[in-house]
């Protein structure tokens, strides 16, 4: 492919492909990085992409890809969805306590599920979203959010200083270490 050609796909993509990963990612550096990264990945490969009617495609899956590899490569101690977490400072103990609780839940869960939970509790993402982060079906991430809310919740009301009314909505909780 010529440079031209690769210069078109740029014009063409890269506001789009940005919006795209800078939802995903916190910071314009990061963003700006793996976007880089996109299309650097795109220029080296774009001679085995058979189909140029899915041109579009093949680059999202590459970006997903690259967003990926992001994630895999930050280090465990700063988790890239930190920033998103219930605060664990506040004026309100009981608040404090509780928010203290359900990190310490989600913290107990796989690092898999700790990321569904987050992604789309903290950072706002849809579950359609999610699936095509995760690159599942739809279906299949609505049943794996349903399935986590469901273990953190079990795992929130099974502790002894945790009040709930008999739907499951909690309705008092001593700050006492869970």
């Amino acid at each position: 492919m010529e440079k031209t050609e690769i210069k078109n796909i740029w014009e063409d993509l890269h506001g789009e492909l940005y919006r795209f990963i800078a939802h995903k990612v916190q910071g314009d550096t990061a963003a700006d990085d793996i976007l880089q990264d996109v299309f650097i990945k795109v220029y080296l490969h774009i001679d085995q992409l058979n189909d140029a009617g899915k041109l579009t495609s093949w680059v999202y899956q590459i970006t997903r890809n690259t967003i990926v590899d992001y994630f895999k490569q930050k280090p465990k101690e700063s988790n890239a969805y930190n920033e998103s977490w219930p605060d664990q400072e506040t004026d309100d103990d009981l608040y404090s306590s509780l928010s203290n609780c359900i990190n310490s839940k989600i913290n107990k869960l796989s690092p898999a599920d700790r990321d569904v939970m987050l992604l789309t509790y903290f950072k706002g993402y849809s579950q359609k979203e999610l699936a095509a982060f995760l690159d599942m079906s739809y279906s299949g991430a609505k049943n794996k959010v349903q399935r986590l809310r469901s273990k953190l919740k079990d795992s929130i009301l099974s502790c002894e200083n945790v009040e709930y009314d008999k739907t499951g909505k909690i309705t008092d909780y001593t700050g006492k270490n869970i």
